[in-house]
């Protein structure tokens, strides 16, 4: 199997999303978040929002392209056909509103060998135009071997 440590540390272009007010309300009615603040300005702006506050889970439309970005990274010798998700997880600081743009950067944090299988760690760093981080992601991946 293909262990392409030194990979780790390689960092992505970073990408700018910039967040809409349909686009929430779109994912908030796809994923069940009926809650006004996401589909109501004048009850975000009640609430001391400057527009609609985006589901937590929103974070994964602006960081998804960086990690496909690195999925599809030939550098990385991914093998798709042994590939399966790992696990996500997330923490937040700031929370994303309509109007903001989402600046991603996602950086190689670990690729590893255990038991015959391949583990590969992503980070995702997020942050507002003010500079203010919103969310870091990390992903992770397992990549089987032949005889799994």
């Amino acid at each position: 199997m293909s262990v392409p440590s030194d990979k780790v540390g390689k960092r992505y272009p970073p990408l700018t999303y910039a967040v809409g007010r349909e686009k929430i309300r779109e994912y908030a009615a796809a994923t069940g978040f009926e809650h006004p603040l996401h589909h109501d300005l004048d009850t975000a702006r009640a609430a001391g929002y400057a527009d609609l506050l985006a589901p937590p889970m929103f974070v994964v439309v602006y960081c998804a392209s960086l990690f496909q970005a690195a999925l599809f990274d030939p550098e990385l010798e991914i093998d798709f056909a042994h590939l399966v998700h790992g696990g996500q997880a997330f923490s937040w600081q700031q929370p994303v509103l309509a109007g903001d743009e989402i600046t991603t950067t996602l950086t190689v944090k670990d690729i590893s060998e255990r038991a015959g299988l391949r583990f590969d760690t992503f980070e995702t760093v997020s942050v507002n135009q003010r500079g203010e981080r919103t969310a870091v992601g990390t992903w992770s991946t397992i990549i089987r071997g032949e005889e799994h």
